[in-house]
């Protein structure tokens, strides 16, 4: 199935891709469409996307230089893709902005997008992280797809000089439809949880999250004959097959999102409110009350004899907002958490959010496999009770990690089988703030005790911001955190995501900061700042240059 739009760059191959044999085409709002069968294998003509897209110029001197064409080496030397650059320092990423791509599929402000890759490509950022949403790709049939706005994306990175890092983004986004963010999960996704509302989590009080799909249902076929991973499997599949010409070479890195906001772990605390959880020392709720959940909680207790074990979540967990020293299971000493019936529902609790990740991980393993791309997948920053023998909020996001057991060396260990990187955040956070809010905090011995899983397992490491600080300290303690994990490493593999573009990374002051960061991330011999080099840089020209596209973009 072709999309042809007047308002929109022609492509050689369909933006909308579908899988199945006899595809159910969607509606969309000014949008028309060219119906045609789809064989197995819609794509077997290599996808070419003209360097020339939105403009009449040639992309290089004597014609176009493409990845398409195999001139790959002179691509990366055209865009200063040093083999030395990719090689040496820290890259740095941004992450684009959570609209990028409209609720039509559509690439929002293109014109003010391509200022502002062009202000990111002047201060020596290597690329940019493209979050692709499962809600806007796959929204209205199953195994029907429209890549549009995310190829014009993939294509202007490209036209820039930029790499693309790709987010299998198969979450929910934002809080709810007055949220200008609003990305729910793929509407015939929700009316088979309409139909079936076990699809969601829940917790103790019967209070549903619609974040991210049940892992308790991750392999029973529940999305119209459909299990949530052949879904996402099917998915990244046809990623694969529409952006193939870019993969390795544009877009070189592709993380796997596995839970809320992208993460491996449960929906313990809403992720909108994990931004605020660790100053009001949120504990999170157990989410084990989906019928598939306590069906395999109930087969565990029943497989080592204690059927009393089965019926659910811990007695005396407390609630949200109470001090877990005054609640019977996360209290030290004599709490059950440290009791064979603690250790029996943990195990399994973190366990099967462990297979969870294995499953999608050997999908992802086995998909791009060969493609040249760097595949990751992310972990919660939650260290808000990291201060306290039983971590009770990391417990209940899924992650077994107290006073006496290490819960991300497994995790760690699994991404390293499959050879996946890790992404952390947390990386801007220092102990000597947070603990004058919250003394059990501790965001620099959570990540120490994740960076040392890293290392441990020699995994390379992504690293995020929690909130987008943009002051001197925050800069530096992202630096002193890398080096943590780097020194000493024969060959360190330290990258930065920074989160995110919007209007106030372009304001003078802030990009100064943000310019000074990446020549420090990156080796200063190789730094290629095409601003010019000597001491600070002078950004006036630069921002005059783009302001008025940048204020467009995020006014």
């Amino acid at each position: 199935m072709a999309i042809a739009s007047p308002s929109t760059p022609s492509f050689s191959a369909s933006f909308c891709c579908a899988r199945s044999k006899s595809p159910r085409f969607s509606h969309f709002p000014s949008v028309s469409f060219a119906h045609r069968v789809v064989q197995p294998h819609p794509l077997a003509t290599r996808l070419t996307v003209s360097s020339r897209l939105n403009s009449s110029k040639p992309s290089g001197p004597g014609g176009s230089v493409s990845p398409d064409n195999g001139d790959l080496h002179q691509y990366e030397l055209y865009h200063k893709f040093s083999p030395q650059r990719q090689r040496r320092g820290s890259p740095v990423f941004v992450t684009l902005p959570v609209d990028a791509v409209g609720p039509a599929g559509k690439l929002r402000r293109p014109k003010a997008m391509t200022q502002s890759f062009r202000a990111v490509v002047a201060a020596g950022v290597e690329g940019v992280v493209m979050e692709v949403w499962w809600g806007l790709v796959e929204r209205e049939e199953p195994r029907v797809y429209d890549w549009q706005g995310y190829l014009e994306l993939v294509a202007l990175a490209r036209r820039s000089g930029l790499k693309v890092r790709a987010v299998m983004a198969f979450h929910e986004c934002g809080t709810g439809p007055g949220d200008p963010y609003w990305i729910p999960l793929p509407r015939w996704v929700l009316e088979e949880i309409d139909k079936d509302p076990d699809l969601a989590y829940s917790d103790r009080f019967g209070r549903r999250n619609m974040e991210y799909i049940s892992l308790g249902c991750d392999i029973l076929p529940v999305l119209r004959g459909r299990s949530p991973i052949q879904a996402y499997t099917d998915f990244m599949r046809n990623f694969r097959e529409t952006f193939r010409p870019f993969l390795g070479v544009i877009i070189t890195g592709i993380q796997v999102g596995m839970g809320p906001a992208g993460e491996l772990r449960y929906p313990s605390c809403p992720s909108q409110k994990l931004q605020w959880a660790w100053r009001s020392r949120e504990l999170g709720e157990f989410q084990c009350y989906d019928k598939y959940m306590l069906a395999s909680l109930n087969a565990s207790a029943r497989k080592i004899g204690m059927r009393e074990w089965g019926n659910g979540g811990p007695i005396g967990a407390g609630n949200l907002m109470q001090n877990p020293e005054h609640t019977e299971f996360f209290r030290s000493g004599d709490g059950s958490w440290n009791t064979p019936y603690g250790n029996f529902f943990l195990e399994w609790y973190s366990g099967l959010l462990l297979l969870h990740g294995e499953r999608i991980c050997s999908e992802a393993e086995t998909i791009f496999r060969g493609t040249q791309v760097n595949t990751s997948a992310k972990v919660a920053g939650i260290h808000w009770h990291y201060g306290t023998q039983s971590h009770p909020s990391e417990l209940t996001a899924g992650y077994y990690n107290t006073l006496t057991r290490d819960g991300y060396l497994p995790i760690a260990r699994m991404f390293g089988r499959y050879g996946f990187s890790m992404c952390c955040t947390c990386f801007e956070m220092r102990d000597t703030e947070e603990k004058q809010m919250n003394p059990d905090s501790s965001p620099e011995g959570f990540l120490r005790q994740l960076l040392l899983a890293a290392r441990v397992c020699d995994i390379p490491l992504e690293g995020e911001n929690s909130a987008a600080g943009l002051d001197d300290d925050s800069f530096r303690q992202v630096l002193k955190m890398s080096k943590l994990y780097s020194n000493g490493l024969e060959k360190p593999s330290f990258s930065f995501n920074f989160t995110r573009m919007d209007k106030n990374m372009f304001e003078y002051q802030n990009w100064v900061r943000f310019t000074r960061f990446v020549r420090q991330m990156s080796d200063a011999n190789i730094f290629r700042s095409k601003l010019g080099s000597g001491g600070d840089i002078n950004l006036s020209s630069m921002l005059d240059a783009t302001k008025d596209g940048l204020t467009f973009a995020y006014s």
